[in-house]
């Protein structure tokens, strides 16, 4: 452990209150630009500090750990996702990863069951008939959707918002089925009222509404692929707040254009910024921009996680948000 403060680098630009209790602390490197930092800055970040603040916009992939100096002993990521962090290179550099897991469940389930409304209510159309000023007025069948009380909600991830979704979609009166690598148990199956399905082909086949709420990993990369989208009913609808990765966007889009499916809600994309410009121009879609966890309140919550997980590491601890490649 080197003596003297910890010297940390912060990709990027952070709350305020955040960065301030980060400076009081630690020998902080701030971000003046609010820009991802490209990968020669990167690289000469994991060379002088002794702690790394990413984000998910940073891909500190083995090439960058490999440049890695022997002072640089820990990762805190800011956020909860690490996909974006090659955890088991990290580890095997003798680099600790943590992350910030639990913050943003119901921010991202508050934002889950707006694209929800969004899409089957047909919010986003009738925003541009507003912002276009061609309203004329109420009329008895303009602009109709479906109320989503007693739709079936399929939820594919139960962890903690997984979770969050199907407390707050039960209280609409939806009826709540889910699809996860491992079954709760029957006392909070009971609590939701949920339906387990082992089967994930035949749960999206039964489902009014499908929520996509899974991390990002190799056995989930294209888990909505072709051939399971397909299995979709045509009046059905899906939304992605998770990681873009988990559905085949092209396939999708091609889904959406000729009505195989009825509309999406999506606040992430599979190559990030870069949108397929087919499915910017559909009028069944409601796209947002990775706006699930963007609240006040949360990335502060965030940065709090962050500098406990430095400063525990610091006290020569275990940070307590450690992620190890058995967890991913």
């Amino acid at each position: 452990m080197p003596s003297g403060r910890l010297s940390v680098v912060v990709t990027r630009r952070l709350p305020e209150p955040v960065e301030n209790r980060l400076g009081e602390l630690f020998d902080v490197t701030l971000r003046d630009s609010d820009e991802p930092m490209s990968r020669a800055e990167l690289t000469q970040a994991v060379k002088s500090a002794d702690v790394l603040v990413p984000t998910l916009s940073d891909r500190i992939d083995a090439g960058v750990i490999a440049q890695a100096g022997d002072q640089l002993k820990l990762i805190a990521n800011y956020g909860a996702g690490v996909d974006h962090i090659d955890v088991h290179t990290a580890r095997q550099h003798g680099i600790l990863v943590s992350n910030t897991p639990g913050v943003s469940a119901d921010d991202t389930a508050d934002m889950t069951m707006g694209l929800i409304l969004a899409v089957t209510r047909r919010m986003s159309e009738g925003l541009a008939v507003m912002q276009k000023g061609d309203w004329d007025g109420w009329a008895p069948t303009a602009l109709l959707g479906g109320r989503i009380a007693g739709r079936r909600l399929g939820i594919l991830g139960m962890g903690r918002i997984g979770q969050a979704v199907a407390r707050r979609a039960a209280a609409f009166g939806m009826q709540i089925h889910y699809h996860n690598r491992k079954r709760l148990r029957p006392e909070t199956e009971e609590d939701f009222g949920a339906t387990y399905w082992e089967s994930l082909d035949q749960m999206v086949a039964r489902m009014d509404v499908i929520s996509i709420n899974c991390p990002h990993t190799p056995s989930t990369f294209h888990l909505m692929n072709a051939r399971r989208l397909k299995l979709i009913k045509s009046d059905a609808v899906i939304v992605n707040t998770s990681r873009g990765e988990v559905i085949d966007e092209n396939a999708l889009t091609r889904a959406l254009r000729t009505g195989e499916i009825a509309g999406a809600g999506l606040d992430v994309y599979e190559h990030g910024a870069e949108i397929n410009p087919r499915l910017r121009a559909l009028e069944n879609v409601v796209l947002l921009p990775h706006m699930g966890s963007a609240t006040i309140e949360g990335r502060l919550e965030m940065g709090e996680k962050v500098i406990l997980n430095i400063k525990t590491f610091d006290d020569g601890h275990r940070p307590p948000d450690q992620v190890v490649p058995a967890m991913l």
